[in-house]
């Protein structure tokens, strides 16, 4: 995220790329996403609260996000 707090157009949010890769359905997320504005928790780990995720799928999501982030990642 940027210093403003708001992610940069040209980064893909975790929850974008759990749904393409079909791990998580739009309504886990907006769910999620829900229950992320009342506490404070990442959405990758209410997510492994919840058991809507494993922890290899979190970590794979999140490299890609970096590779994304960084220009690196070619491939969709």
């Amino acid at each position: 995220m940027s210093p403003s707090g708001k992610n940069p157009d040209n980064v893909m949010q975790i929850g974008q790329i759990l749904l393409q890769k079909n791990w998580i359905s739009s309504e886990q997320l907006e769910e999620t996403i829900k229950l992320q504005t009342s506490q404070n928790n990442r959405l990758g780990e209410l997510l492994l609260q919840k058991g809507l995720i494993a922890n290899s799928q979190l970590e794979s999501a999140l490299k890609e996000q970096y590779w994304r982030k960084n220009g690196f990642w070619v491939i969709d």
